[in-house]
């Protein structure tokens, strides 16, 4: 049991390395507003990816995956919340605040990240997909039956977990050294990124 946790944590640190808009949104709240909010925000990741890993195991990537009107609609959604994130991000280092709780100036609250951290999260259902995927592909080829299969995606998530709660840690020392300028340049930077992911979300194949 304890080897394909694990495994499934080496290969969830793994997917960890390649930044997205998630780990940005923790960096930024916890620079921004501290650690205990964003830690509120790692939880809040760590219960969608688990509802996302749960439905998979379940079949609902089959599903989406033969369906692909669904797969637009998910996408292109999931395009919308991220440039809205963004845009908000954005406009908040200027003190313009759309959403609330996304890249103002004044601290985020933890009830505020949680549910930011949620709806951001959310916005990528396709990857119940990716990890439909991962699951049939570990139990085809015979490398883990169906119980050691969970205890792989159990593993996955704990990685997010511990990775999400180092960044907002790395967040909390950077915003400890930054005046309240570079904290709003940061603010708009992430802003842009995030809007960049969404529209490479909103064209990606």
């Amino acid at each position: 049991m304890h080897r394909y946790i694990w495994r499934g944590f080496r290969f969830g640190a793994l997917l960890q390395i390649a930044v997205g808009p998630v780990c940005l949104f923790i960096f930024q709240t916890a620079a921004s507003s501290g650690f205990f909010a964003a830690e509120a925000a790692v939880l809040a990741v760590t219960l969608a990816d688990s509802l996302y890993v749960a439905a998979a195991l379940l079949g609902a990537g089959t599903i989406i995956e033969k369906n692909r009107p669904a797969r637009s609609i998910f996408r292109y959604l999931g395009a919308a919340v991220i440039i809205l994130f963004g845009i908000s991000s954005i406009l908040g280092a200027f003190g313009v605040n759309i959403l609330p709780g996304i890249g103002g100036m004044t601290e985020t609250s933890s009830e505020s990240a949680f549910i930011n951290a949620l709806l951001l999260t959310l916005s990528s259902p396709l990857t119940i997909v990716f990890w439909a995927g991962i699951f049939s592909a570990k139990a085809a080829s015979g490398e883990m039956d169906r119980n050691e299969v969970y205890y792989f995606a159990v593993g996955a998530i704990l990685s997010t977990l511990v990775f999400m709660s180092f960044t907002a840690a790395a967040g909390v020392l950077t915003g400890s050294f930054l005046p309240g300028s570079l904290i709003a340049a940061l603010n708009a930077a992430v802003g842009a990124v995030l809007v960049f992911f969404g529209i490479r979300t909103a064209f990606r194949g």
